[in-house]
């Protein structure tokens, strides 16, 4: 009855013209279907109000749904790193603990890829969307179409920027990351010790610099934390960038390729310390850049011949940089633990599903150029040589057989 009267009263269709013996008759009818209608339509209303959130949609339906009738999907960039694999196996296994459908997608770090991917979650009903975005500013399109679909979007590490439809973002502290990246410069260099006071060495050093890939929004935070740690040495001349290579549109590496910064630094070894001068020092935003620098010095001579290798940092302690930084190859890495991110990123699709908003400890820092996004920021450690046991073999993270062998289990 119900459909009869709303197919009666949809606007835009033109009813036949009744005949004037029954045209009273038939405005009384309309008259009653049209309160039908309306009625019909608050009880409708008042029902999607009740507990809605943002992710909008059937607040009853979601929340009487089972976990095995609910689909999340995860779109990750590549697997051409180990820290991503980790946070996709991590993020897939603690939400199939949980009793919920994943489907985890790996883009290879093909844009049209992981666009294509997201479509097909779309298309298939994802409850909700992780996204670890390659280029954070590719996915309009898709995201419109999640927020036309009701389904709510978490970032994953990785900001998604350029659009309204992103409804919360799970991370590390960025900006953090940059700073602990330079102040393990300065502790390897003896400028600093690990407790932030004033080391012994004076210096000058000679130092280069590399950043991230410019289509990830987190490059420029840790580039801009790791430059404002060294701006006061490098004013003082205890750092010089022999280069002169300091922008970070001179010292990006796009995304994040270890093959890309080897090439540079050895362009750099050729262009500016063909005087016969050393780099001493190198900073690093990601293990896998960092194995490219130290592939390109040791093949300059660094390392052996009494050539002191440089100071060189990382972020994600991969186990291949762990092995290194354990042989005294590598300075440090920054640990982001993505077991404590893939709990977050847990968390806040649950709030979703349960038309709740997560909880953000940071509103005010991460605006995609459209809105400033709800946050969950995570705390980083740093790790050098002695710090592994008690940082990645206490935790769990990794054993003493991986680091030892450079390969996780």
């Amino acid at each position: 009855m119900l459909a009869i009267t709303l197919s009666v009263i949809r606007p835009g269709v033109v009813l036949p013209r009744p005949a004037a013996s029954s045209l009273r008759r038939t405005t009384i009818v309309r008259i009653k279907l049209g309160f039908i209608a309306l009625s019909a339509t608050l009880a409708l209303g008042l029902g999607a109000c009740g507990g809605s959130g943002a992710g909008g949609g059937d607040a009853t339906t979601t929340k009487e749904a089972a976990p095995a009738d609910l689909t999340i999907g995860v779109a990750m960039p590549t697997q051409t790193s180990e820290r991503w694999i980790a946070d996709g196996k991590a993020v897939k296994e603690k939400l199939e603990g949980k009793g919920y459908k994943v489907d985890l997608q790996y883009a290879g770090d093909d844009i049209p890829t992981q666009s294509q991917q997201v479509d097909q979650m779309i298309t298939r009903g994802a409850d909700v969307l992780i996204i670890a975005a390659i280029d954070g500013t590719a996915l309009s399109s898709q995201l419109q179409a999640a927020a036309d679909a009701k389904i709510p979007v978490i970032a994953y590490d990785r900001l998604i920027r350029g659009s309204k439809n992103v409804d919360f973002y799970d991370t590390f502290d960025n900006y953090a990351v940059g700073v602990a990246q330079g102040k393990a410069l300065l502790t390897g260099l003896g400028l600093m010790t690990k407790d932030g006071s004033k080391g012994t060495a004076k210096g000058p050093f000679n130092i280069e610099l590399f950043a991230g890939s410019l289509d990830d929004n987190n490059a420029r935070y840790f580039f801009n934390g790791a430059m404002d740690t060294l701006k006061p040495y490098l004013d003082a001349k205890q750092l010089v960038v022999k280069s002169k290579q300091t922008a970070i549109e001179q010292t990006a590496t796009l995304r994040w390729a270890q093959e890309t910064a080897q090439k540079r630094m050895e362009d750099l070894l050729t262009k500016a310390y063909s005087d016969g001068t050393k780099v001493n020092g190198v900073l690093s935003p990601y293990d896998g850049i960092s194995r490219g620098i130290i592939t390109a010095v040791q093949n300059a001579g660094y390392g052996a011949k009494g050539i002191a290798r440089p100071v060189v940092t990382g972020q994600d302690a991969e186990i291949a940089s762990v092995k290194l930084i354990n042989q005294g190859v590598q300075s440090s890495t920054v640990f982001k633990d993505t077991r404590l991110l893939a709990d977050q990123a847990v968390i806040a699709a649950e709030a979703f599903l349960k038309h709740t908003t997560p909880q953000a400890n940071d509103t005010k820092t991460y605006d995609n150029g459209v809105k400033v996004v709800p946050s969950y920021l995570l705390p980083v450690k740093t790790v050098y040589k002695d710090d592994i046991k008690s940082l990645l073999i206490d935790s769990g993270y990794y054993t003493v057989q991986e680091v030892a062998s450079g390969q996780a289990g």
